[in-house]
């Protein structure tokens, strides 16, 4: 669910119910160098397969579909540590090289695509028949720096692969750079009228008229109360300053910048006083907030928008080993006592702060007395030096998987699982009834344990039925996921509407494990169910949602009005109690001007 890597790496597929069925019962085939991974190909345990100029080991037998690419279902596939396939094939040259721009020292590159027999996985320029490539890139084209003005350069690209082979080299391509312009040491003027438009419990909106340049206007800086450094820049003739203090007066400029970073004189001066603290109705916002830089904005954690009720800091993860149980959490861009103070100043504001354990790269291993009481000790530390509201399992990939024979989810015998349900149970008790639990699982943990039982097939059920009773909320990923097997017997597909209707109410009315009706995963109360989401296309590999969709479902699950989708509610009334979204991440959704918080607290604030 929630990667380390900028996009934050995909996970596991949620099989539909033939493929699943694969798994229990797999092909006899000896496992083998398959080549280049295709669909509709039958796959056993130790098969080798290449794709995008890597090679893959499956882990589950399975006939291939369109969507499940390899790097798409970590539970299916797990990428080579050692050398992938032979491949001594080069790619196809590069084409059609050329330049659609340049400065006085700068060449900016175009061509068309090669082609080879696993994948392309880069490109090399060269310049003046040098054997030592200028630049390098992963697409089809580059920007070559560093030239001298007024000068002629003659240009080739070869392409790569992951084997190392490199094509041949593109046709040659001659051009000359400009003459260097003279410097720009004209600022430009300032920016008019600056006003606000609009003001929250922490936020100003401010628009203000447009700089003139002898060359071009860039961007705008907002400074407050007369700090030398902006608290937030745009491109445009507006801007939200975030993270104030409720019901506060703060003074504010704006100043125009250039490409040559002459600034201009600061804008008029105007005061602007936040609103007090808003209050919202009974749905809740959930968000991550990472505690890593993956390319999408670091914000600190007191700045966080006043739309999120609950905050996921993540993530707790092991600090020697995954069997180990000895977790450990460093804050980032900020001191244990900065963090402190942000976690102290967010539940000032009556919000609840949870430490989340685990995500992609965290893998937990519970297998053992030992290792439980290491976690115990280890988290409860933790939750004593930050003063933690609460705990969420976000637990991935390897961390959860039924042994074979464990197949009642009321009685698990697998000591991973049976030591996390003893360990969590442990930490809620010592920190009282108000303590928070809450879980963000993948859909083939929860939900695809309805076609099939065992492996991480249904491997969450055992967890969440133990502790059910201290389960405050549970928010299923929907999202990095494959088709999933709902209720009416259909496979839906995520990023869809009927998905995440069909999805919540198998936890709103229970489903037969494994299609054994005499094994029923009770229904949880919809005070306890929430959808989770990406905040923004760039956030997941996949399930990004529009708001407007996201809303079409929440009607119909909530108020029971229908959207004309496939997937019929089995309450024609709705859930009115459902509680709500959660959003990976707090991050992305600043990265995307709060699209994902502003929409849906809005929305949410409708309901009582």
């Amino acid at each position: 669910m929630h990667p380390h890597s900028p996009s934050r790496a995909v996970r596991s597929a949620r099989m539909v119910a033939a493929a699943l069925l694969l798994m229990l019962f797999p092909a006899l085939a000896a496992a083998a160098d398959r080549g280049a991974w295709a669909p509709g190909v039958a796959y056993v345990v130790g098969d080798i397969a290449s794709y995008g100029g890597k090679g893959y080991d499956c882990r589950q037998s399975h006939t291939s579909l369109v969507g499940w690419e390899p790097p798409n279902v970590l539970a299916l596939w797990l990428e080579r540590t050692g050398n992938p396939p032979a491949d001594t094939q080069a790619p196809t040259a590069p084409t059609g090289l050329g330049a659609p721009s340049k400065t006085f020292d700068s060449v900016s590159l175009t061509w068309g695509a090669s082609s080879d027999n696993v994948g392309v996985t880069g490109y090399e320029v060269f310049v003046n028949a040098s054997a030592t490539a200028s630049a390098t890139s992963a697409s089809a084209s580059a920007t070559v720096t560093g030239l001298a003005a007024n000068t002629t350069y003659t240009f080739t690209v070869k392409a790569r692969d992951a084997a190392g082979n490199r094509s041949a080299a593109s046709a040659a391509f001659s051009t000359t750079t400009p003459t260097r312009p003279l410097p720009d040491t004209q600022a430009p003027t300032a920016p008019g009228s600056l006003r606000s438009t609009g003001v929250t419990s922490s936020s100003v909106a401010l628009a203000f008229n447009a700089s003139s340049d002898n060359v071009a206007v860039t961007g705008y800086e907002i400074f407050v109360n007369g700090a030398t450094t902006p608290a937030t820049t745009s491109t445009t003739l507006s801007a939200t300053v975030t993270g104030l203090s409720a019901n506060t007066t703060y003074t504010f400029t704006a100043k125009a910048r250039d490409a040559a970073g002459n600034r201009s004189s600061a804008s008029n001066s105007i005061a602007a006083t936040t609103s007090n603290t808003a209050p919202q109705g009974s749905k809740v916002l959930v968000g991550y907030w990472h505690n890593f830089d993956n390319g999408s904005t670091n914000i600190r954690l007191r700045d966080i928008s006043s739309k999120f009720n609950v905050i996921q800091v993540a993530f707790a993860e092991p600090v020697a080993g995954a069997g180990s149980g000895t977790m450990g959490f460093t804050p980032y861009n900020a001191t244990v006592a900065e963090f402190k103070s942000d976690i102290a100043a967010l539940k000032a504001q009556g919000r609840k702060v949870l430490i989340s354990l685990g995500g992609a790269n965290g893998t937990i291993h519970l297998d053992d007395a030992a290792a439980k009481q290491n976690f115990v000790t280890s988290m409860q530390g933790l939750i004593n030096t930050y003063g933690f509201d609460g705990l969420d399992l976000d637990l991935e990939g390897a961390s959860l998987a039924l042994n074979g024979g464990d197949t009642d989810f009321r009685n698990p015998t697998t000591p991973r699982i049976q030591n996390l349900i003893a360990g969590t149970r442990q930490l809620l008790n010592a920190n009282g009834s108000g303590f928070l639990l809450t879980m963000a699982p993948e859909t083939a943990y929860v939900q695809g344990g309805y076609a099939a039982y065992g492996g991480p097939w249904g491997a969450y059920l055992p967890v969440i039925y133990a502790l059910r009773d201290r389960l405050t909320y549970l928010h299923v990923q929907h999202y990095n996921t494959g088709t999933v097997t709902a209720l009416d017997g259909r496979a839906y597909a995520q990023s869809t509407p009927d998905f995440h209707v069909a999805m919540a109410e198998m936890l709103l009315q229970g489903f037969p494990v494994g299609g054994n009706a005499s094994a029923v995963f009770p229904a949880l109360e919809p005070a306890q169910v929430i959808i989770g989401l990406p905040s923004s296309p760039q956030a997941a590999g996949g399930g990004y949602t529009t708001p407007a969709n996201v809303q079409k479902a929440l009607d119909y699950l909530m108020k029971g009005q229908s959207f004309g989708g496939t997937y019929v509610l089995r309450k024609a009334g709705g859930y009115p109690g459902f509680k709500g979204l959660m959003t990976w991440s707090i991050n992305w959704d600043k990265f995307t001007h709060f699209e994902f918080s502003n929409s849906h607290r809005a929305y949410l604030d409708t309901y009582p």
